[in-house]
C-alpha cells in the first residue's frame, strides 16, 4: 500500500465493484474468456441491457473487464489481472494481521 493513498483508492474501488451480486454474476460469464456483448450478458439474468450495461461500466472502471467495439456492439471481456491485484492486496492485509497476531502471543507467552 502507497503512502500517498493512490493504491489504496484503487482497491476501494475494486472491492466496491466486487461486493455486488449481480457484477459477481457478470464477471462468473465473462469467465469463459470470449467476449460477450451487453445483449448477451442479460440474457436469463432479468435485468435490462440498461442495467447490465451500468454494472458495467463499474467493472471497466475498476479494471476488472475491458470492452472494445464491434461493429454497433461493444464486447466485453474479462481483465484476469485485476484479480491478481485484488488477491495481492488481500496478502498485504493478511501479513498484516499475521505479524500482529505473533507480536500478541509472543507478549502473552512472556
Amino acid at each position: 500500500m502507497s503512502k500517498d493513498g493512490t493504491e489504496d483508492g484503487a482497491a476501494a474501488a475494486l472491492f466496491a465493484a466486487l461486493g455486488d451480486g449481480t457484477r459477481l454474476g457478470l464477471l462468473r460469464r465473462l469467465g469463459d474468456g470470449a467476449p460477450h456483448s451487453i445483449a448477451r450478458l442479460s440474457e436469463g439474468t432479468g435485468l435490462t441491457r440498461q442495467a447490465v450495461t451500468k454494472h458495467l461500466h463499474v467493472l471497466e472502471h475498476a479494471g476488472l473487464v475491458a470492452s472494445a467495439r464491434s461493429g454497433r456492439e461493444s464486447l466485453y471481456c474479462l481483465e484476469p489481472g485485476a484479480l491478481g491485484t485484488a488477491r495481492l492486496y488481500l496478502d498485504s492485509v493478511s501479513a498484516q494481521w499475521d505479524a500482529a497476531l505473533a507480536r500478541l502471543q509472543d507478549f502473552v507467552e512472556r
